[in-house]
């Protein structure tokens, strides 16, 4: 990290310690330690408002006000924030309060309210993640997830819980996800290879999907936005004796055939081949064996058909980020996607303090690219992935929680190329790996100031050094009834894909020897709260990889090698207000600096790491009701990033403002809408590649 940053950290840090020490000998209030947005208990909720999204009062008997007349600000929103269910930190369901690392959540009902159609849409104004399209801004485009200085392919995505990255070429595109089957999203920073294994050296991103509700309910809506977009949903949920199911599809589709300019190319026009069709359905059953028994098959089925457009070449600087694209006018890509599970949940004992979850899950993934402007050849994708998991969480005594288990998953993938001119098939890689993992996490509460857990995971790998040996610390001390510091250590891993491993086609070359990349994740933290209307949570963080997997072109043979060390360094800070009754707002600040520290090319070394170095910041004010009106002004603000890893070439960044808005029209009718990007600001993202501009959306739903 260079000079200047570390002196602005240090007095960024100094200030925020006097404040919260002055504060905590002022007010002295209780813990908190929260999130942006609480949990939504049950799918749909219209009856209620979008209050929901925010902090609302519970009352009890105990807190009943003398008064029938609201308070001006509501005295339990903390308490709110602390409740908000997480599953990511502990592979067992908790709560916010209970973390000792940071977590940041977004649930359904804001997704609602914010228009979001996916889940790479849901994440933008999330702290602690960069979650930008990196090719568009389009519903369809490609998402790119970057967190503490890793990449797409470093950041495990779970659903339910359970891994679906793709081995053969790494990440998995959360563009692909409609958010009608989503409860909530979490993301936790700095890794998570001890409870989730490889693939989590810089995170984990968690989608858990909607359970059955008591009530038999059905939803259906339109909406219907700019540029050809017209997206219909359908969802039914409910429980008729000891079985509840949620069936739903998504039809989603549009243009986006928007004018654009790119003005390093002196280029004007209309972006063509553009355009998307989703198809998505989702089933889910779930029988009651008896009072402590649960059985669930769940069954995603993602289906996508999506222009190719391309990107405008950019002359300069010659050989540049943007120097070898191409507009294509005729390119596709076809994803199938199947995910499905069967999970069998059983209390044992006389209590609820000891759960064995046993999960058997098959994924079938498919993708298939034509190009029919310059290469005029068909590159199919194919991934199948079978797993178990097998887990007991168990609280043995009061203060001591032990969650273990066993994980195994076997993927097997192909990648082939048909060239259209010579009629032939060319074999890229077809092979496998098989994974397992014996893991455990224990948590003790010392005293009700001071909790601390130990984690520990062996995995084991088909590959020559794919095994790998993760165990992980955290602690969070309550100073004084309203701050609390936390502090965390997890070692992380990310096998290599078979692509890198296997290829062997074109100008790639795979290297069966590669070693898995390697991670140390560190964080300290102060959760304050800020009286009874705010809090703040503050997360200072060290993430190093090493063994990065790269290509290589300076050996004999051109090949993938670990030739990387990468560190980064920043902060995460988070702020949530409630500033009147029906006022809330929120702030939040990602600072990266990924820094190489070894690179076979010295023209490398110090410098930042491409596209990761972004710094984001995110705002929002909002007025809201318990009678289901929502609207607010969102900000979401990229800083400048480089774009190559000599930083020879940057993009500026961009700040867009959206204005969102939810009304009840009535007990069943729901009337939502947006419009992004007020001012029409026009940004890259990736050289060539622009943004879709000022865009707008307007949803009718309703619930019988």
């Amino acid at each position: 990290m260079s000079t200047s940053r570390i002196v602005a950290y240090s007095e960024f840090f100094s200030k925020i310690f006097v404040f919260t020490t002055i504060y905590t000998m002022v007010c002295g209030r209780n813990v908190a330690i929260a999130n942006q947005v609480p949990q939504i208990s049950e799918f749909p909720k219209y009856e209620s408002s979008a209050i929901d999204l925010q902090p609302v009062a519970q009352t009890t008997p105990e807190n009943t006000p003398a008064s029938t007349e609201e308070p001006d600000i509501e005295l339990t929103v903390i308490d709110k924030l602390l409740n908000e269910p997480v599953y990511s930190p502990f592979r067992r369901e908790g709560t916010v309060k209970d973390s000792t690392r940071p977590v940041y959540v977004i649930t359904g009902e804001e997704m609602e309210a914010q228009g979001a159609r996916t889940v790479r849409e849901a994440l933008k104004f999330l702290p602690g993640i960069l979650p930008d399209g990196t090719v568009g801004t389009e519903v369809n485009a490609l998402s790119g997830q970057f967190i503490r200085g890793s990449n797409s392919a470093q950041v495990l995505i779970l659903l339910d819980g359970r891994p679906i990255n793709d081995l053969g070429s790494g990440g998995f595109d959360l563009s692909e996800f409609t958010t009608n089957i989503v409860e909530r999203v979490e993301v936790l920073p700095g890794g998570g290879s001890t409870l989730y294994g490889s693939d989590a050296i810089g995170g984990v991103i968690n989608i858990i999907t909607r359970r059955p509700t008591e009530k038999v309910t059905t939803q259906a809506g339109i909406t219907l936005g700019a540029y050809g977009l017209n997206q219909q949903t359908i969802n039914s949920s409910g429980k008729v004796g000891d079985i509840g199911w949620v069936v739903g599809y998504n039809r989603t589709e549009a243009e986006n055939n928007y004018p654009f300019s790119i003005p390093e190319a002196n280029f004007k026009g209309n972006r063509e081949n553009n355009d998307v069709l989703y198809n998505n359905f989702n089933v889910k059953l779930e029988a009651d064996l008896g009072k402590r028994n649960t059985l669930t098959l769940s069954t995603l089925y993602l289906g996508k058909d999506q222009g190719v457009p391309g990107g405008v070449p950019i002359p300069e600087p010659l050989f540049g980020q943007g120097y070898f694209n191409s507009l294509t006018n005729s390119d596709r890509k076809y994803t199938d996607q199947v995910l499905t599970d069967l999970t069998w949940n059983s209390k044992l004992g006389g209590g609820d303090d000891s759960l064995l979850t046993a999960r058997v899950y098959a994924d079938f993934l498919n993708t298939r690219f034509d190009s029919r402007n310059s290469s005029q050849a068909r590159y199919d994708n194919g991934q199948t992935s079978y797993g178990l998991q097998t887990q007991h969480s168990w609280k043995f005594a009061h203060n001591q929680t032990l969650v273990y288990g066993f994980d195994y998953r076997n993927v097997s993938a192909t990648n082939s190329t048909f060239d259209f001119f010579s009629n032939t098939k060319t074999v890229t890689y077809d092979d496998s790996i098989s994974q397992g993992a014996l893991f455990a996490r224990y948590e003790i509460n010392f005293t009700p100031n001071f909790t601390a857990n130990l984690g520990l995971r062996q995995d084991f790998s088909s590959l020559t050094n794919g095994s790998f040996t993760s165990p992980s610390v955290g602690a969070k001390f309550a100073l004084t009834d309203s701050t609390t510091l936390r502090a965390n250590y997890i070692k992380n891993f990310r096998a290599p894909n078979l692509f890198s491993l296997y290829a062997n086609g074109g100008s790639y070359v795979g290297n069966p020897n590669l070693r898995p990349e390697k991670g140390d994740s560190y964080d300290i933290g102060i959760d304050q709260k800020l009286g009874n209307f705010g809090l703040l949570r503050l997360t200072y963080f060290n993430n190093t990889i090493s063994d990065l997997i790269a290509y290589n072109f300076v050996v004999p043979v051109a090949t993938y090698e670990n030739i990387g060390k990468v560190r980064t360094t920043g902060i995460e800070a988070v702020l949530n207000l409630q500033l009147a009754k029906n006022i809330y707002a929120f702030v939040s600040y990602t600072a990266n600096d990924p820094r190489i520290l070894r690179s076979t090319n010295s023209a490398k070394v110090d410098k930042e790491l491409r596209f990761a170095g972004a710094d984001s910041l995110n705002a929002g004010l909002s007025y809201e009701t318990r009678q289901g009106l929502y609207a607010g002004i969102l900000m979401h603000s990229l800083g400048a990033y480089p774009t190559n890893n000599t930083n020879t070439e940057s993009l500026s960044g961009c700040t867009t403002f959206d204005f969102k808005m939810r009304v009840s029209l009535s007990n069943t009718l729901v009337l939502t809408g947006s419009l992004d990007n007020i001012f029409n600001q026009r940004y890259q993202l990736f050289p060539g590649y622009p943004d879709g501009g000022r865009v707008f959306q307007v949803g009718l739903s309703s619930t019988f």
